[in-house]
């Protein structure tokens, strides 16, 4: 009935065809196989991914809601059920940057709403190509202009972050959202449809033609543009992305929450990827039950959609509700309130089928576990031995690099004085200060955000509890409570080792948040992999999700959902360009007491300067220093000591609980050095420390990068009390580096017979990191890598 060309615009295989037709006991109609199209593609279903997924760990004591619901939930005590999850949108920002990260953004909103949350924070997680490119800067701009758009008019504030750049996201960016929200409903509003004969209702905005097909379109590998940003086959892709619209996204979200007060909405589900087919498909897969819609009831904003337009459209701002039979009026008047559409388009029916109707006809009779749960699963073959490439990076050599010693690197026929080579990391795009980015982002709206960008290695958001019982609105009730947040991944990492690369982002991301104080509670994963039909971007998938398993379990963060972003690759005339594999991770922490918190800048002069987890391994291999002082991404990266990394991270939380430590920072991108110039930049400090020769090269000592190892300040009136418990929990695992200085002092490093290592003035640094990114979308005004 279909060409092979028919089945490869949906994205299917010949074999794929054949288990629908075995799962329908005949040819599926045109509409039908446009459903199983996007149902089964990678970006719905998991195709490839599913089985490497079952490495997790999804339970634990704080896990309310685990992986198969729109978000997790984790109990932060005393009632407060905070709800979170991480989405991608890259190919959609690859094609159009402002609306396809705008609408990311507000796709991720609705995950967390759907389960009864109201959104109190957003990250993100930014990769770019490099910045000297002028798509690339565009690219950048447009992204963080898209994010700022919806964030910022929907109230909700983007309090953290990450954003690295590298030559392998050119024609691949990746941005990834993370959502925070607080439960506003006594129990988790669920996806799953029940009771037969209840309303199907449709609320939110109308249906158009924008997003169709954007799930198959997520789930393949693009064609590289040779002219231009928007390219012919660029503009062949604009229909596959959605326009968001916050405004209508925050009437969205009260009108929302106001139904699921009433108690009478018995499931509810976003229409994001797949839209109408995914939300109907899924709710009565996961209910055992069926689900009639007739698509004459949905809201067009445009005359002559055909059946296949209403099920595969991923227009922004809608939802599909279930409701207690006999409460239709009650919440159609709430949407209506507030400016939406509210519609009955269906109801629950006993035979678990997915039925839809169009201008009198039935046009669709599927099963909802044939399009929602039994799905094709591929358990591809993993590689025996790491590939070529990985072979040969792990057996380079440092003493290959020309010879240092601690004043600086002989490059060429010069010298390159270590303060150069600091400056010159600064600078670097993946470094350097990222202020330009976030001063565009509103994170200080609904006045909850305690530690905001630039100031810690996490953010820090205040929990306004809220108390249920009578009255419209609930009543506030105070809280000394705050939760924690950050994304962390390390594609480079990764790359060249994927089980550490992995198992390092897990515990850069807990130690982010130990280092603000807050105790790691549960993972949200996002992991963006070239096409894994590869057997070497597989390899890359699976021992990458083994990494993330084990650290999770070593770190009692188990993992509560997240995202598979594959197809991150690029067909060129010479050959396939893929990004790094860049797993990145989201993780949420519980700060017991605001009170006890500290941010990454020196606070006091005189303070005395510790590194902890100061004998853990670090290396050159996959550094920012090798990259970018030497043009190499080759070496193996430091492996991770698990136990290590409790122990770390466990003695920097008591001695912020105790008052004894008033600043932390982790030791990570650009090695000790690097975070010793952060600190001082946050600070507006200079310090006067001394280090000890090291056993190898000095670039090692000063940029060598590894985990388990955090930068503190503490109290010089605690300091027996400190010493004396890092005597006794972490022994041989620390070392005081010096004092913290005046504004006006440099930092200085000194070896610990006094010979001088560096010494560089705040105003140099300043300089530096603060000027790669400009104020403006000049690409003229990037620094050159």
């Amino acid at each position: 009935m279909y060409t092979l060309e028919d089945l490869k615009a949906h994205g299917l295989s010949l074999d794929e065809y054949q288990k629908i037709q075995q799962q329908l006991g005949r040819d599926p109609n045109p509409t039908e196989l446009a459903m199983f199209g996007v149902m089964w593609s990678e970006h719905c279903c998991y195709k490839n991914s599913r089985p490497l997924l079952k490495n997790f760990p999804t339970t634990g004591e704080r896990v309310v809601v685990g992986p198969g619901e729109n978000a997790g939930v984790v109990d932060l005590g005393e009632g407060d059920w905070l709800a979170f999850k991480i989405e991608s949108h890259n190919h959609p920002s690859a094609v159009e940057p402002f609306q396809g990260a705008a609408t990311g953004v507000g796709g991720i909103l609705r995950d967390i709403l759907t389960m009864g949350a109201r959104p109190i924070a957003l990250l993100n997680s930014l990769r770019f190509g490099p910045l000297t490119d002028p798509r690339n800067r565009r690219l950048m701009a447009r992204v963080v202009e898209g994010i700022a758009h919806y964030g910022n008019c929907v109230g909700v504030p983007t309090v953290g972050g990450e954003v690295a750049v590298d030559p392998c996201y050119t024609g691949n960016p990746l941005v990834n959202v993370m959502t925070l929200g607080l439960l506003e409903t006594p129990t988790v509003v669920k996806s799953a449809a029940q009771g037969v004969g209840n309303p199907v209702l449709y609320v939110g905005s109308t249906t158009g033609r924008d997003g169709i097909r954007g799930a198959s379109f997520a789930s393949a590998v693009r064609v590289s543009e040779t002219e231009s940003l928007l390219g012919e086959h660029c503009q062949q892709d604009l229909p596959a992305v959605q326009v968001g619209d916050p405004f209508l996204g925050k009437c969205l979200i009260e009108a929302c929450l106001e139904a699921f007060a009433t108690g009478a909405v018995v499931a509810a589900q976003d229409m994001g990827a797949a839209g109408l087919t995914c939300s109907t498909s899924e709710m009565a897969a996961k209910g055992g039950v069926g689900i009639r819609l007739d698509l004459d009831g949905v809201p067009a904003r445009e005359s002559g959609l055909q059946a296949w337009e209403y099920l595969l459209s991923e227009s922004q701002e809608r939802m599909l509700l279930v409701a207690q039979k006999g409460h239709e009026a009650e919440l159609i008047e709430i949407f209506q309130r507030w400016g939406l559409q509210a519609r009955v388009v269906g109801e629950v029916l006993a035979e678990p089928v997915v039925e839809v109707w169009h201008q009198g006809s039935r046009v669709v009779e599927v099963p909802a576990r044939a399009l929602a749960e039994e799905t094709p699963v591929y358990v591809r073959p993993v590689l025996q031995e790491p590939p070529t490439y990985v072979q040969e990076a792990w057996q380079w050599d440092p003493a290959t690099l020309p010879p240092c010693n601690c004043r600086g690197i002989q490059l060429g026929q010069e010298i390159r004085e270590w303060e150069q080579v600091l400056l010159q990391l600064l600078a670097s795009p993946t470094l350097a200060s990222k202020a330009w980015i976030y001063r565009q982002y509103d994170h200080q709206v609904q006045n909850n955000t305690v530690l905001w960008p630039g100031q810690g290695d996490a953010a820090v958001i205040r929990i306004r509890s809220q108390k249920f019982g009578s009255g419209e609105v609930p009543a506030l009730r105070p809280s000394r409570k705050a939760v924690a947040a950050t994304l962390d991944g390390n594609g480079r990492w990764v790359y060249l080792d994927p089980y550490e690369g992995a198992k390092a982002a897990v515990a850069e991301a807990a130690r982010n948040l130990s280092c603000v104080g807050a105790d790691p509670l549960a993972v949200t994963d996002n992991l963006n992999f070239g096409n894994p039909e590869n057997p070497v971007v597989y390899w890359q998938l699976a021992l990458a999700c083994q990494g993330i398993g084990d650290a999770c379990r070593a770190l009692g963060t188990p993992v509560t959902g997240g995202n598979v972003s594959l197809y991150n690759e690029t067909l060129t005339p010479t050959g396939s360009q893929a990004i790094y594999p860049t797993p990145v991770i989201g993780m949420v922490g519980l700060v017991p007491d605001l009170q006890l918190i500290c941010g990454q800048g020196w606070q006091q002069a005189g303070d005395l300067v510790y590194l902890l987890g100061s004998q853990a391994p670090v290396s050159l291999g996959g550094s920012e220093y090798l990259a970018v002082i030497h043009q190499k991404v080759t070496g193996r990266p430091a492996p991770v000591d698990l136990e290590l990394e409790k122990q770390v991270q466990a003695a920097c939380r008591h001695g912020i609980r105790q008052g004894w430590v008033r600043s932390a920072h982790d030791c990570s991108d650009g090695g000790l050095a690097v975070a010793l110039a952060e600190a001082c930049l946050s600070g507006s400090q200079g310090a006067t420390l001394c280090l000890p020769a090291p056993s190898g090269r000095w670039d090692q000592a000063l940029f060598g990068e590894g985990s388990s190892r955090i930068l503190v300040s503490v109290n010089p009136a605690h300091r027996s009390l400190w010493e004396a418990y890092l005597e006794s929990q972490l022994p041989g695992q620390w070392q005081f580096l010096g004092q913290v200085g005046s504004p006006e002092d440099p930092l200085v490093l000194t070896t610990a017979e006094g010979d001088p290592v560096l010494s560089v003035s705040l105003a140099a640094m300043q300089a530096a990191y603060h000027g790669t990114f400009a104020d403006h979308p000049d690409p003229s005004h990037f620094q050159s890598q």
